[in-house]
């Protein structure tokens, strides 16, 4: 059964997939005249807001699960200048980057389940909350170098039954934004057990995690 939603505007079309929404509830924060929360029948209105200002909303959204296309000739949702993995305390991973994931076609952001508990794996379903899920967002800061080129294209390979093998230059920061990590490869935990945390460090083996 599709998830996804369309909603046609004068100037911008939003589309929603419900099975990325992680209830941020950025978007019924910033624009609650547009994204109407508790309604019957259709709950998305492109044509309550600006269309510049609607635009920016959307890209606040950290799963991906509202997008936007302009229809007035405006700019499209572009790439970020520096590609970041941001640890969510006690939550996922919120990814901005030129975005491969597990072969998908490309995206622009996405939130990945670090709790070993989400039913949609590789990606964040909420289970984190449920689960009580406890990992600090503020690890440490390890030395690392300034990246030669910082965007480009980063690939996220889920392992089966193992981590997010993250290949590409990406920086890794805590959810306050301090950069604990400059590298193009690493591996991510995602059993939601490491002792590491946000890497791996075997403990999905211990622990029998599946994929």
């Amino acid at each position: 059964m599709s998830t996804s939603e369309e909603y046609r505007g004068k100037r911008i079309v939003i589309r929603f997939d419900g099975a990325r929404c992680v209830h941020a509830r950025n978007c019924v924060l910033q624009a609650p005249t547009v994204f109407r929360a508790n309604v019957v029948g259709p709950w998305i209105d492109p044509d309550a807001m600006d269309a510049d200002e609607l635009a920016a909303v959307a890209r606040a959204c950290p799963s991906g699960a509202i997008q936007y296309e302009r229809l007035d000739g405006a700019a499209a949702e572009a790439p970020p200048l520096v590609n970041t993995i941001r640890v969510r305390e006690n939550g996922p991973l919120e990814i901005r980057a030129d975005l491969r994931i597990a072969g998908e076609e490309p995206r622009l952001r996405a939130t990945l389940c670090r709790c070993g508990h989400s039913a949609h794996k590789p990606y964040c379903d909420g289970a984190h909350a449920t689960a009580c899920f406890a990992a600090s967002g503020e690890a440490r800061t390890q030395d690392s170098a300034p990246l030669a080129v910082r965007n480009g294209a980063l690939t996220i390979t889920p392992a089966e039954n193992g981590p997010l093998l993250v290949s590409g230059p990406v920086e890794i920061t805590t959810g306050t934004g301090r950069t604990i990590l400059r590298t193009d490869k690493c591996a991510l935990c995602r059993c939601g057990q490491s002792r590491n945390k946000p890497y791996c460090d075997g403990s999905h083996k211990a622990v029998g995690f599946t994929s």
